[in-house]
């Protein structure tokens, strides 16, 4: 078995009694206090997750914009200095490499920031295009940590560490500043939780000293570190895709509810069977649940119509900390995937009643 890698953070969250477990190759904090509490403590005030697993990529060239709207579903053209924006890789096969971040830097200058278990197929991917452009592409993942600062007193906790306004930064933008006592640091207003906040990228070396900062900055707004479990109930309460549930190679953007990232004012990969899909329809669609009866929807778990035959799959599902309900995303047939239609999630054989609602499931 492969030895699993440890962020510059391991010994942090270690002297913090965090919960280790493998994540993505990495062996990563699951919870500190809880998951529970630590979800209730971004939604309501702040919380620092260590997410410096995940890969960053830089593109560089003459023709570093017209390669990435080549690759990207997103309209990169539209990007300008400072911005930032949600994107996919598509397959050529219907389905999607990664989803990810692209961020502007230059018209002839960005990051990409992919999921950590896609890093290296999502290289291979872009360098497979890359070679005819005038383009060069690096990999900064192993050099650089990522941290999630999250909640809305995110701003107020961090502020004191930065030259940067951070109240002033608008969602999905970012700036180039001095952050706690180091220079040229990216700080951006985006984040996986729908609670606000901001994340920081940081070379490996200056991650202790950050995180030290933060926590002392952020004591008195009652800033804690969170862990993976939370980040998830977070982020499914908002219905955000998680790559290998709720997205794969086998999705594809419009059926995944991602056809607000899927711009067809250009040619991408596979651009043409995808528009066919928008224009045409598709036969099953990611749609939230909610568990009528008792019970949890769980990944996996199969989804059947009234009359007990299988129909769909649940792709990710929780006992929602925020708003006490059992909630899910899951693939259903397009007939049924009007909010107030009933489905039923199997579970140990047992078909519990659901219902299609609207996302996001949380709404501040």
């Amino acid at each position: 078995m492969e030895d699993l890698k440890k962020t510059p953070l391991f010994d942090q969250h270690v002297a913090l009694g965090a919960k280790m477990v493998p994540f993505a190759g990495y062996e990563m904090p699951v919870q500190y206090a809880g998951v529970s509490h630590e979800h209730h403590v971004v939604r309501s005030k702040v919380g620092m997750f260590d997410v410096s697993h995940m890969g960053e990529f830089w593109v560089e060239g003459s023709e570093a914009t017209t390669f990435l709207n080549s690759v990207t579903s997103n309209d990169v053209a539209k990007l300008t200095a400072g911005k930032v924006q949600y994107s996919c890789l598509p397959n050529a096969t219907g389905g999607i490499v990664d989803d990810l971040l692209v961020y502007c830097f230059s018209e002839t200058k960005y990051m990409l920031v992919v999921n950590a278990s896609n890093m290296a197929k999502d290289w291979a991917w872009l360098q497979q295009f890359a070679t005819s452009f005038e383009v060069r592409m690096s990999d900064a993942s192993q050099d650089t940590a990522l941290l999630a600062v999250q909640g809305p007193l995110a701003a107020q906790a961090l502020q004191s560490l930065t030259d940067l306004d951070l109240t002033s930064m608008t969602y999905y933008t970012f700036g180039v500043g001095g952050f706690a006592g180091a220079s040229d640091i990216i700080v951006s207003a985006t984040g996986y939780t729908g609670a606000g906040g901001f994340e920081i990228y940081l070379p490996n070396a200056h991650a202790a000293a950050a995180w030290t900062a933060i926590m002392r900055a952020g004591a008195k707004y009652g800033l804690e570190p969170i862990g993976l479990g939370a980040r998830d109930t977070l982020r499914l309460e908002m219905g955000f895709c998680l790559y290998g549930n709720d997205i794969d190679d086998t999705t594809s953007p419009i059926e995944a509810g991602l056809g607000w990232i899927t711009k067809f004012t250009k040619e991408f990969t596979n651009s043409a069977a995808l528009k066919t899909q928008k224009e045409q329809g598709v036969a099953r669609k990611l749609v939230g649940i909610k568990l009528l009866d008792r019970g949890v929807p769980r990944h996996g778990y199969p989804i059947v119509d009234a009359q007990g035959a299988e129909v769909g799959v649940v792709t990710s599902g929780t006992m929602s900390p925020s708003i006490n309900e059992a909630i899910g995303l899951a693939y259903v047939p397009t007939s049924m995937a009007a909010p107030g239609n009933s489905v039923w999630v199997e579970v140990r054989g047992k078909a519990l009643k659901a219902e299609v609602v609207s996302l996001p499931f949380y709404q501040a």
